[in-house]
């Protein structure tokens, strides 16, 4: 290699360097644009919103009402949740199905770290918008445990189901299903499970409770 050729590849690696910066702080400014929302309230069911429909109707006593500003119940598991991404085009029902803890690994060569163990979730994606859904769910989900403390998920298969692929592709209108595995502490107590759109960016984020 001659000496010339050395200052052009380190000039060119500084270049590479900087531009992955630049998409990464590109990223963090559209995450922060308009500030973050966690969505907490369940998608109404097609039979919950018949049900209220004919008690609407009906000439039965009205149900006493609920003040305005009375809360309303968290997602928990089960629950739809429709979250949006930074393009209009870009929504998605998003359900967290199942709850697997603890989950057991699939490899008999992988297990969790020492003091740790495998949780698994099952999600359901069904792409609403214009667009179809190709993200990773892996780089959207994440669990938080009752101290607040957040883990990210982790490579490892569990008997749980089948992992969503990455990237997974789920075209308009169409839903697609898969497990979502985290490697957590022994003594740790999920309280929270949470996903975003646009591999994690997005300003909304959906969230189930545990329990």
């Amino acid at each position: 290699m001659s000496a010339a050729t050395t200052p052009r590849r380190t000039r060119r690696n500084a270049a590479l360097l900087l531009g992955a910066a630049l998409v990464a702080l590109t990223a963090t400014a559209c995450n922060s644009t308009g500030g973050s929302t966690v969505a907490t309230e369940p998608k109404q069911t097609a039979a919950a919103a018949s049900a209220a429909g004919a008690a609407t109707g009906a000439a039965a006593k009205p149900a006493e009402s609920k003040p305005a500003d009375a809360p309303k119940a968290a997602a928990k598991v089960g629950d739809t949740i429709a979250l949006k991404g930074m393009e209009k085009g870009n929504t998605a029902d998003v359900t967290a199905v199942k709850l697997v803890d603890p989950a057991e690994s699939a490899n008999e060569f992988l297990k969790p770290a020492d003091g740790k163990r495998y949780v698994a979730v099952q999600f359901q994606i069904k792409a609403t918008g214009a667009q179809a859904y190709g993200e990773s769910p892996l780089s959207s989900a994440k669990v938080v445990d009752a101290q607040g403390q957040s883990y990210g998920p982790t490579f490892a298969e569990t008997k749980a189901g089948p992992d969503f692929q990455t990237p997974t592709n789920i075209a308009s209108g169409e839903t697609g299903k898969g497990f979502v595995t985290f490697e957590v502490p022994t003594d740790a107590k999920i309280d929270k499970i949470q996903f975003a759109l646009d591999n994690g960016f997005a300003n909304q984020v959906g969230q189930w409770k545990i329990g």
